[in-house]
């Protein structure tokens, strides 16, 4: 009977891992693609097999008929620090950044919070999976990409290494008079050899770092490792991209020669001003993480809907554009809002197939993942969500989840409340 008993559960594990399910649909939005309307999806062992209005049904597979329900892929969220933080007027619930100027070795994924209020929060409005990043100093550590599903943070991350994160130096002058500014202003010449001094220093850094790998090469008994300088070695062999954090003009001007110069490849991330290089980028063929849909414009003679159009020009000029949330414990208490980004760019200029792309497929492309998530096609990964309306649509709601096949609970901390509320003894 010991050896029957294990038997039986293998079988019985192995059973539930290769189950097959055709959903129907009113719906699926491919997003790689055209939609397919009514649309039908096979899916096997967590895996889609096919899509079409007539998909055969293997014999013995379960059928789930969504009804008038639309099927997109489940979002992704890049970047955030959504699972490092929680409540941010609590600094003991923030653990997003580091002190130090440089922390290469940091790895974000390993400080994820599996059991964070803010993830269930994010999954109930389409949130599948989110590019957790560390913030504080110059160079702040590497990112990692997390499925908002799991047991354990070690069972949730996909991706421990997707970038190193450089937050280029501001390059903003104070030109206000002292009696207004203070004392302690610098002058502007001041100002601009601090300027100078950051960026060589960021250069210093990497000459430091490659002498380190050239060192190492060298197989001397004396050589001792150092866990900081053995983070850039991806970063030096072409391995690991670098996601420059950068707003201003002169700010991404600057990053992009910087990484022509020394052969690196890199994505921008913020990119306030990024509209006004656009034809740069997509020279360079750099992607832009945009995190500014709804702030508000930086210069007072900027038109109030500058924001909301940015997107639109980026991609019009060929710029692969991400839509996201800027980083921060603010951000990812309100990580639910991805898709609502992404709705008001596609209102002022980006089309509706790029808006969809900005939030699944263009994230899983910038981070080597285009194989396995971002639009539903054969081969990859069964991560969609079931939608009633438009996913742009801030009325519509996300009614159901599954991640790799696994339906997923959209009960979230949100609902809860919402339903201890809704049933409050009411006054006599």
């Amino acid at each position: 009977m010991k050896l029957v008993l294990p038997a039986l559960l293998v079988v019985f594990a192995t059973s539930l891992s290769a189950e097959t399910v055709l959903y129907k649909a009113a719906e699926i939005q491919v997003v790689s693609g055209p939609a397919v309307s009514p649309g039908q999806m096979l899916v096997k062992d967590g895996r889609i097999v096919s899509v079409g209005k007539n998909v055969k049904v293997p014999k013995g597979a379960k059928v789930t008929d969504l009804g008038n329900l639309t099927l997109y892929p489940g979002l992704i969220a890049a970047p955030t620090s959504l699972g490092l933080t929680e409540i941010n007027a609590v600094r003991a619930t923030r653990d997003d950044r580091e002190v130090g100027d440089y922390t290469t070795d940091v790895e974000a994924w390993v400080a994820v919070n599996p059991d964070s209020e803010l993830i269930p929060v994010a999954r109930a409005n389409g949130v599948a999976h989110a590019l957790v990043i560390p913030m504080g100093g110059r160079i702040s550590g590497v990112s990692g990409l997390v499925r908002l599903h799991g047991w354990g943070v070690e069972n949730m991350t996909v991706d421990k290494a997707s970038f190193l994160h450089l937050w280029w130096p501001g390059t903003s002058l104070d030109v206000r008079p002292k009696e207004h500014a203070g004392s302690k202003r610098k002058s502007l010449e001041e100002q601009d050899k601090d300027r100078r001094r950051q960026v060589t220093f960021i250069d210093e850094f990497f000459d430091d770092a490659e002498a380190y790998a050239k060192a190492k090469a060298s197989g001397k008994p004396e050589f001792v490792e150092v866990p900081a300088w053995e983070a850039i070695l991806p970063v030096l062999e072409k391995r690991l991209p670098i996601m420059v954090h950068a707003d201003d003009a002169r700010q991404i001007k600057t990053a992009v020669e910087w990484s022509r110069k020394r052969g690196f490849k890199i994505a921008l991330a913020g990119g306030r001003d990024a509209w006004r290089v656009a034809d740069l980028l997509a020279k360079e063929k750099i992607p832009v993480l945009y995190h500014h849909v709804f702030s508000l414009p930086p210069r007072d003679h900027d038109p109030h809907d500058l924001q909301f159009r940015a997107p639109g020009m980026l991609s019009k000029a060929g710029v692969k554009t991400i839509i996201g949330l800027r980083p921060g414990a603010w951000s990812a208490a309100n990580l639910r809002n991805l898709p609502y980004h992404a709705a008001q760019a596609a209102a002022f200029g980006l089309t509706q197939r790029e808006a969809l792309a900005s939030i699944t497929l263009h994230p899983a492309e910038i981070l080597g993942m285009a194989d396995q998530l971002g639009s539903l096609e054969p081969k990859k990964e069964a991560t969609f969500i079931a939608v009633e309306g438009d996913l742009l649509d801030a009325r519509s709601q996300v009614k159901r989840m599954w991640i790799a096949g696994k339906e997923i609970s959209l009960d979230s901390r949100h609902l809860r409340l919402y339903e201890k509320y809704r049933n409050r003894p009411k006054p006599n």
